[in-house]
């Protein structure tokens, strides 16, 4: 379904000369081919959000980085294609929500600060993915205090 989706919006956007779109989901395309080939077999949806995540977190790297250097023209072109990428994510969870998920799973797993890594993943697999990993860290690290 995601895959079908990406197809036929590339070929709006080739028709419609959006530069911008057209490249990002050009790159995205690479990215789940080079996937598809690690796997040795098709992605399910949730490898191709996972793809989709990844490739929304290298532009984040990337604007920082050129924020650093004063490269303003580089920078609003990473954020346009990033844009672009994350109308293929599912609706971020609120840090609130990722909280309350931090905060049952460390009761649950009777968590210790040792245990940050187990807590770390056990929520990510709660989220499906669908947040930030660093705003997990900083949670789970604020919690297991």
């Amino acid at each position: 379904m995601l895959q079908k989706q990406i197809d036929e919006d590339l070929k709006n956007a080739q028709k419609e000369k959006n530069e911008v779109k057209v490249s990002s989901l050009r790159n995205l395309k690479a990215a789940i081919k080079n996937a598809e080939i690690a796997k040795k077999g098709e992605l399910t949806e949730a490898d191709l959000i996972k793809v989709v995540a990844k490739k929304v977190k290298q532009h984040k790297d990337s604007i920082e980085s050129f924020k650093q250097g004063n490269r303003t023209d580089l920078v609003d072109l990473e954020e346009q294609q990033m844009q672009v990428l994350q109308a293929y994510l599912p609706k971020a969870m609120s840090e609130e929500e990722v909280a309350l998920i931090v905060a049952s799973t460390i009761s649950k797993l009777a968590a210790t600060p040792a245990d940050f890594g187990k807590v770390m993943k056990e929520v990510i697999n709660q989220t499906g993915g669908g947040v930030d990993g660093s705003v997990v860290s900083r949670l789970v690290k604020e919690q297991l205090k």
